[in-house]
């Protein structure tokens, strides 16, 4: 459960989806690439090549180039898109969309030595507790996340609501939001990407932003972007 939170939520959720894909707020370089590091040991990828893969969907959203596009079927969108290996490569055009991250050397050392890094932690959990801390730590804990987030692109394209006026598939799913720290409320995020708030309601229960929140009242999380009154005005489905 504690590896869930660090991987899942500061890892995927706050690092590599808000902060690194759609820069929704800046840290202190160190806090970052710390945040960046617990990604890593989600072993969904190395950081640049994840974002990469998350700012062409949205890109492309529901396309025919979308990396993982619902049109191709539920299971296609959720999982089955991973085992095609050219597919990003032959729809997107490989990751000529990430310079800012390649800029830096920290990032490019997680791309060449990315899988090093989640067998460190694996040999760690054995040498602490075993074999069992070696289960549950790495093969229950990275199935359980990888699932949530591949909930975001499946089960959040078919089932929930929308509010806003996308132009493609995207919807707010509640349960979907309890399980991936509030990534849920995905029509929300796709009406206004650049927002750090994804919950964007009061009883819209969002674990990522409230960190967020947490991190400016410390004064480390800077130029937090919300949606304003505006454009919240002209995306909305009944003016």
């Amino acid at each position: 459960m504690a590896l869930y939170v660090v991987t899942g939520l500061f890892g995927i959720t706050l690092s590599f989806h808000r902060n690194l894909s759609h820069q929704s707020f800046k840290l202190p370089k160190r806090l970052e690439y710390l945040f960046a590091y617990c990604g890593v040991l989600a072993l969904q990828g190395n950081p640049i090549d994840w974002v990469s893969t998350h700012r062409h969907h949205h890109q492309f959203c529901d396309s025919e180039r979308d990396p993982h596009t619902p049109t191709e079927g539920f299971w296609f969108s959720h999982m089955s898109w991973l085992f095609d290996t050219n597919s990003v490569n032959e729809k997107c055009g490989g990751p000529n969309n990430v310079g800012d991250l390649q800029k830096q050397p920290f990032y490019r050392f997680l791309q060449r030595t990315y899988i090093f890094h989640p067998i460190g932690l694996g040999v760690l959990l054995y040498v602490l507790g075993g074999f069992p801390f070696l289960v549950w730590g790495m093969g229950v804990r990275v199935a359980w996340v990888y699932h949530i987030t591949w909930l975001v692109n499946s089960a959040c394209h078919v089932w929930g609501k929308q509010p806003w006026n996308t132009g493609d598939l995207s919807r707010n799913n509640w349960w979907v939001a309890l399980l991936a720290f509030g990534e849920g409320w995905h029509n929300n995020h796709h009406a206004f990407e650049f927002s750090a708030r994804h919950g964007l309601e009061w009883w819209q229960l969002d674990m990522t932003w409230y960190v967020v929140r947490f991190l400016q009242a410390l004064g480390v999380a800077t130029d937090v972007k919300l949606p304003t009154k505006a454009q919240k005005h002209r995306m909305a489905i009944n003016k």
